[in-house]
């Protein structure tokens, strides 16, 4: 059996991405790591940083964007199937530049890929998240904040990143770029994994968790739009009161140890009070939806009402 790490990037380093860290963590249970490596700003230093993992399992691929062909955030996918088309495994081991595994799922994540390895109804596998949010102590599990999502897939040319590099698709006969049809589409059947991901995307100094935003404003709907929308707001994004949300009392993958010793914007987060964001509130801020939140912790033991869910889940 052979496990392929792969994934994608563009200016990561100057966007505060755990890139080196996403890597690494998965590392040990790989057999190659493919990254594809967009052309970035004359200030990003991402590829020194990717140098810097000293092993002949990483393969670095450079490429250049064309959100104009890909609008919408598919130049994300189409970013993701670059990294795809390069891997030779028989599982596929996807990793975004800000998600990283604990150390303590590695054995459990080989041992599974080894079961279903000849299982031919299995197409992916399914794991849970934990969103931290601010600082590396608190998290987000409330409504809207995906619970679980597919990163690991079998080696199959029909199997295609989707929408904006989210999840995996089997898409027969695929066109190269219509990466948000639905029609003539089908999710892919999954089997579970009981390990997390952690998802470090909302984990950054004020600035740079401004710059990550509008960044992907402008993968999303135009560098125009995005510019405009971000015209005269303060440089530094208002997290909230960070009082409310659930306090994480776990050990952080061991790769994240040195980053987490970078954490030093404590003194511009809210911890004290339920003030207002200085923004438009997020869905998870909204009164109706902090109401469906705790009806999904205390009455549904946990699960959100309606999930997003794209992806067949099989009993094996």
């Amino acid at each position: 059996m052979k496990i392929s790490g792969f994934s994608f990037g563009r200016n990561t380093s100057k966007l505060y991405y755990p890139i080196k860290e996403s890597i690494l963590s998965i590392l040990p249970i790989c057999d190659e790591f493919i990254f594809v490596l967009g052309k970035g700003d004359d200030d990003d230093n991402t590829l020194e940083i990717l140098e810097s993992i000293d092993s002949p399992k990483l393969k670095i691929m450079h490429t250049e964007w064309d959100t104009e062909k890909y609008p919408n955030g598919t130049e994300n996918a189409h970013q993701t199937d670059i990294a795809i088309s390069h891997c030779t495994g028989d599982w596929l081991f996807y990793v975004q530049a800000d998600e990283v595994v604990h150390e303590k799922y590695l054995d459990l994540i080989k041992s599974r890929c080894q079961e279903l390895l000849t299982n031919d109804a299995v197409e992916g596998l399914l794991f849970k998240y934990r969103h931290f949010f601010g600082d590396y102590n608190h998290y987000i599990n409330h409504h809207g904040w995906y619970q679980n999502e597919i990163r690991i897939i079998k080696n199959k040319p029909d199997i295609h990143s989707f929408e904006s590099a989210q999840s995996f698709r089997r898409i027969p006969d695929f066109d190269g770029k219509s990466y948000r049809k639905h029609e003539g589409t089908y999710r892919l059947n999954v089997a579970t994994l009981d390990a997390y991901i952690y998802h470090y995307g909302w984990v950054r100094p004020p600035k740079y968790m401004q710059s990550k935003k509008k960044a992907l404003d402008s993968i999303h709907k135009g560098d125009a739009k995005a510019n405009k929308t971000y015209e005269g707001l303060v440089a530094e994004f208002d997290y909230g009161p960070l009082k409310g949300l659930p306090k994480f009392d776990g050990t952080h993958p061991a790769v994240m140890q040195d980053k987490m010793k970078d954490f030093d914007w404590g003194q511009s987060l809210n911890y004290m009070t339920n003030e207002k964001p200085n923004r438009p509130l997020f869905k998870h801020e909204k009164p109706k939806y902090r109401l469906v939140s705790w009806l999904e912790r205390n009455v549904n033991r946990g699960k959100h009402f309606f999930p997003f869910k794209n992806w067949r889940l099989l009993d094996v």
